[in-house]
């Protein structure tokens, strides 16, 4: 869990995490680490915000968050991106993400 705790950080409103999207992908779904993100697989195209989108919606559902509480922060025109996580603490995000990884 040590290993995932480095792409998870507290900030006042909940979790940051930072993730290097995959976007077309045959599926979605986590698929490792990639440098110092989570790489995240997406099977939707990176056009019109529509990977940030299918993030958001993947996050939202791996974590059982409302959409409302998944927000991205930086990264929307590039591979990597932070999204916050609200409602949730950094034990309860490196829980979930040790068992998919």
């Amino acid at each position: 869990m040590s290993s995932v705790l480095s792409f998870l950080h507290e900030s006042r409103d909940g979790v940051t995490i930072r993730l290097r999207v995959q976007p077309r992908s045959s599926r979605s779904g986590f698929a490792g680490v990639f440098e110092d993100s989570i790489r995240l697989k997406i099977h939707a195209p990176p056009v019109e915000g529509a990977a940030n989108e299918a993030c958001q919606r993947f996050l939202a559902d791996f974590f059982s968050l409302p959409m409302k509480s998944v927000q991205l922060l930086s990264g929307a025109s590039a591979r990597t991106k932070i999204f916050l996580l609200r409602g949730l603490t950094v034990d309860e995000a490196a829980t979930r993400l040790s068992a998919a990884l």
